[in-house]
């Protein structure tokens, strides 16, 4: 049985980050809801510590999907990155409110030629994050398109879905107007679900931390909710105890009371 390695020391999250913008983000949750601190307090969060978190990235050629990957999972940034071919990903381990979590982040290539092997691993995931270019109105012209491609191989209902504009720092005349316009286009070009908009730089690293302990972090809570329901009653942990005589299987069994108090 294969051990895996200890979580790294800046993947701790003990807080919901608070990472998004609030004008173009509709769900923006400041906090971990009760019942899932309280499990993690308990440890009642059942399998959630083993398990992955699919994440796929989309968006056009160049927008940046890959430098924003990198410089979360390497801290490196090449600006003369190649496009990529198919698919690629990475794996990144957590420690949310005590509790190990992982996300398989999928880094898809962008050019039409490989959108149908690209599409091909989009099912399963739990997270998609859809990447524009600030300055390139086009990509964000192309954000409802890549939803929908996405959301076809899944439940719309279950997948949390995150808009990232990259690229800010690269806004410079003539494009510097287009980036205005793209950044106020968010909000209405984005679909109208749970989308959470943010500006990240990968070339300096802004934001980029923050946005991927946001996604962990919600992910995660998302994961915990779905055992402490799927427990009904019960409470993760909990022993089964099957009694012919009984006829509810989950009906704790009480302690044997002492004779000398009757």
């Amino acid at each position: 049985m294969s051990v895996l390695p200890p979580v790294r020391k800046d993947r701790i999250i003990t807080q919901l980050p608070q990472c998004f913008r609030k004008d173009a983000a509709l769900h923006t949750k400041e906090d971990f809801s009760n019942k899932v601190k309280t499990a993690c307090q308990e440890k009642r969060t059942g399998t959630v510590g083993f398990k992955i978190s699919k994440v796929i990235v989309v968006g056009d050629l160049a927008v940046g999907k890959t430098c924003l990957i990198n410089r979360f999972c390497k801290d490196v940034f090449d600006k003369n990155y190649k496009a990529t071919i198919g698919v690629d990903f990475e794996m990144e381990r957590f420690e949310v409110l005590g509790v190990p979590f992982s996300l398989q982040l999928w880094d898809t290539a962008g050019q039409e030629r490989f959108k149908c092997i690209a599409s091909t691993y989009y099912r399963g995931a739990q997270v998609v994050i859809i990447v524009f270019d600030v300055n390139d109105i086009a990509s964000l012209s192309h954000v409802r398109q890549w939803l929908e491609d996405a959301l076809r191989e899944n439940d719309p209902t279950a997948v949390q879905l995150f808009l990232v504009g990259t690229k800010k720092d690269m806004s410079v005349c003539p494009r510097a107007a287009q980036s205005g316009r793209a950044s106020d286009q968010t909000q209405t070009s984005a679909p109208p679900i749970h989308v959470s908009d943010l500006h990240v730089t990968p070339a300096a690293g802004e934001n980029v931390k923050e946005f991927f302990f946001r996604v962990a972090s919600l992910a995660f809570e998302t994961n915990v909710l779905a055992e402490l329901e799927k427990s009904g009653p019960r409470q993760i942990g909990d022993v089964v105890r099957i009694n012919s005589n009984s006829n509810n299987l989950y009906t704790p069994s009480k302690k044997k009371q002492s004779n000398c108090c009757q």
